[in-house]
């Protein structure tokens, strides 16, 4: 019979605890209540024996975190809460609940670590990193972005005294709702399950909820291990702990520049000495050339054109390069490791990790695998929490790959004489060249590569929408498709055409602010319409009111946001001559409406007050999606969307560089 594992979430409140689990798999629920009107203690505690004898999982966001810390609670005082009444039993579980919360932001370990627990857990909150700061991520703000359809947050306090039947079914209603979430959450997370499922099989270690990070930490900490045979608890301790980096000492021999302007930014690199403990924000410096101001720091180099339409037209090329595997192949070629792991095994065993990606097909899940290795290796050593902590070797990656792309973007730009640079991000560059000159940017490129060891691999764009450098839309160059190709169904991100009995189609890329399609379900969706009907605009020619016109789908006109610490939202509405002001979510989504209200953020604690839509703009909370209410109804007010589209449009077509171009 096949395991039954359950998608779980508990909640606890000071004379209530609730535990909601449906099967991962089917429709199958079971609720558990423990209340002075309903006691279910021993079914729960009999719930737990059968998922610790039958070996099932509960599935959770955020669950090794707390929910399994109430659950192994529960199983180890099963004997002593079995004899209780139902508000003393919630009574215990709500101290501990509160125990759980206090390490929890006190930083301290669970009293039940992971490989201590009963019951084996899966934690879609750990795996996805939304424990990481960058990401931090609620389940409210999760179901937000993936558009579930009930966003509502708990309506009863968790200090509330529960006395009436209805405030239990309240809160049952609403885990059933946070579970069916996290169970969706898990769809969406299939091909990451049976990856970790795979990795752990392989090397014997519990990489369930690990991240991707901590994927390449684990890996790579399972193979330096073997050849160093040295104790993985033993390496886990050492780091390479520095006070402060000369950056000249870094630099490598063959960085050389002739323009004054590329002069100055090596200068600037060489007379700085960085704070090694502390290097976020410890150095900047800017360039301008040939009217591209690029901007330098500790990570990598920034720099772009001033926003347009570029094209590849009237006898220019659009070239885009960008260096393969830029970070870690720069550690393989100049032969760099942290300082207290010996230089030969870590070189040796980060080559082998390329060396073996390269030899698989991307569609072999260790391809992927070893590229979160070769990636995640750079930000390991920077963390202080990881055994391959030197930051020295991350200052040596970073610069001396911002100073590699910087030699390239002056060899191109002295090389031919008629191009013009567009960007420049991180590991690669975007420039228009003459169309004559396309073999001569290309031996310049391979010069490059050979002066520096790495590899570049080129595209050519036909156009290139710049809002900012990490803000544009780029249309490739239309490549030959099959007929079989041709038949499939269109998508809206690709451009056809048919000439001469052959079929074609181009690729496009949306970055930043223009992103609608494959969103990382951490990242702020907001008003996904106005990405959409710029995209239709610039690349299929579809007028703005076109796009809105035909779009029905509510989420994509739905903004959110979230507030944070002492802020939360409010909204003043004027109803029947009267002004009433409602708290709302901490979590809200809304969109803008004709008749709505206008949405505040304010400070409970100094009073400060701002505007979510400044100006005008009156919006509607929609946190609870009714499927049966018509489009029409929901009032939206079409001017606000317009005015972002255009303004964007605007920012991109009105400015002197399509002219520019046009001299060419």
């Amino acid at each position: 019979m096949e395991r039954a594992n359950w998608v779980i979430d508990f909640e606890t409140l000071i004379n209530c605890t609730v535990l909601v689990a449906i099967h991962y798999k089917t429709d199958e629920r079971k609720v558990f209540v423990i209340h002075a009107l309903r006691n279910d203690i021993k079914e729960l505690i009999a719930f737990h024996e059968e998922n610790i004898e039958n070996g099932e999982w509960h599935i959770s966001f955020n669950g090794i975190g707390f929910d399994s810390q109430i659950s192994e609670f529960i199983i180890q005082n099963k004997d002593l809460l079995a004899k209780l009444d139902g508000e003393t039993i919630s009574n215990k579980i709500y101290e501990k609940s509160q125990e759980v919360i206090g390490r929890f932001e006190t930083q301290m370990f669970q009293e039940y670590s992971e490989r201590n627990l009963s019951i084996r857990q899966m934690d879609v909150f750990k795996m996805n990193h939304w424990d990481n700061p960058a990401k931090m991520s609620s389940l409210k703000w999760i179901e937000y972005t993936m558009d579930w359809h009930n966003i509502m947050e708990m309506p009863i306090g968790h200090g509330t005294f529960i006395e009436t039947q209805e405030q239990l079914d309240t809160i049952v209603e609403y885990c059933i709702n946070d579970v069916e979430a996290t169970k969706n959450i898990l769809g969406l997370a299939k091909d990451q399950i049976a990856l970790r499922k795979s990795l752990t099989d392989e090397y014997g270690i519990n990489l369930y909820n690990a991240s991707e990070p901590k994927i390449a930490k684990e890996l790579f900490l399972h193979f330096l291990s073997n050849k160093m045979e040295m104790n993985k608890w033993d390496l886990k301790k050492i780091r390479t702990n520095r006070n402060k980096i000369a950056i000249k000492d870094l630099i490598l021999p063959y960085v050389r520049f002739n323009k004054p302007e590329f002069k100055k930014v090596l200068h600037e690199f060489n007379e700085k000495v960085i704070d090694a403990k502390e290097t976020k924000g410890g150095f900047k410096t800017r360039m301008f050339h040939k009217d591209v101001r690029s901007d330098f720091g500790l990570g990598g180099i920034h720099g772009a054109r001033e926003s347009g339409v570029y094209e590849a037209k009237d006898g220019m090329l659009l070239m885009s390069s960008d260096v393969v595997s830029f970070y870690p192949r720069l550690a393989m070629v100049n032969n760099w490791s942290p300082a207290h792991i010996p230089k030969d095994i870590f070189c040796e065993q980060y080559q082998w990790f390329f060396e073996e990606r390269m030899k698989i097909p991307k569609s072999d899940p260790r391809n992927y695998v070893y590229k979160i290795v070769l990636n995640s290796t750079f930000g390991l050593s920077i963390d202080k929490h990881s055994f391959l902590y030197d930051p020295q070797l991350g200052m040596q990656i970073t610069i001396n790959g911002q100073l590699s792309l910087l030699m390239l973007y002056e060899m191109l730009s002295e090389g031919i004489s008629g191009s013009i640079p567009l960007m420049q991000n991180t590991d690669g560059l975007e420039t228009l060249i003459p169309a004559g000159d396309k073999q001569k940017y290309l031996d310049i490129c391979t010069k490059w590569e050979e002066i520096t060891g790495l590899k570049l691999e080129h595209d050519e764009y036909q156009k290139l929408f710049l809002g900012d450098v990490n803000n544009y839309i780029a249309v490739y160059n239309y490549k030959e498709i099959s007929k079989e190709e041709w038949d499939k169904p269109r998508d809206a991100q690709f451009l056809y055409k048919q000439s001469g009995g052959k079929y074609y189609m181009a690729k496009t890329k949306c970055k930043g602010r223009f992103e609608f399609q494959n969103l990382m379900l951490h990242k702020n969706k907001s008003f996904l319409i106005i990405p959409k009907a710029i995209f239709n605009f610039f690349i299929h020619n579809i007028p703005p009111e076109t796009t809105l016109a035909q779009n029905k789908n509510i989420f994509d006109w739905c903004g959110g946001a979230k507030a944070k610490g002492a802020w939360k939202f409010k909204e003043t509405c004027v109803i029947d001559g009267e002004v009433v002001i409602r708290d709302l979510q901490k979590v809200t989504r809304y969109y803008i409406s004709k008749r709505g209200c206008k949405m505040i953020k304010y400070n409970k604690n100094d009073g400060r007050e701002i505007q979510v839509e400044a100006g005008k703009w009156l919006s509607t909370e929609y946190n609870k999606h009714d499927p049966n209410k018509s489009f029409e109804s929901f009032d939206i007010n079409h001017e606000f969307y317009l005015a972002k589209i255009y303004k964007e449009i605007a920012n991109i077509k009105a400015t002197g560089a399509v002219q520019q171009l046009e001299m060419f």
